[in-house]
């Protein structure tokens, strides 16, 4: 899954889906998590990545990512691998 290229992400967190006009606050953990998409990780480098700079073991960390990816995707800003 991939961020879509419109989608504004702003150093302090302020998310801005120019397509519909909505805009989003996220904390700076979405903010790395975005970047890392942008980046192309897969969510097992995403993984190993945060749960190495956080106190989170995997298996807890995976739970909030993909409540994560599925609020982003619940708000259209995403793309969905194919």
């Amino acid at each position: 899954m991939k961020i879509k290229k419109n989608i504004a992400v702003s150093e302090t967190g302020f998310v801005f889906d120019p397509t519909s006009g909505e805009s989003y606050s996220i904390n700076g953990t979405g903010q790395q998590i975005i970047a890392l998409l942008r980046e192309d990780k897969s969510p097992e480098e995403i993984s190993a990545i945060m749960t190495g700079a956080y106190e989170i073991d995997a298996a807890s960390f995976e739970k909030y990512y993909y409540d994560f990816m599925g609020m982003l995707r619940q708000f259209q800003l995403i793309e969905e691998d194919e």
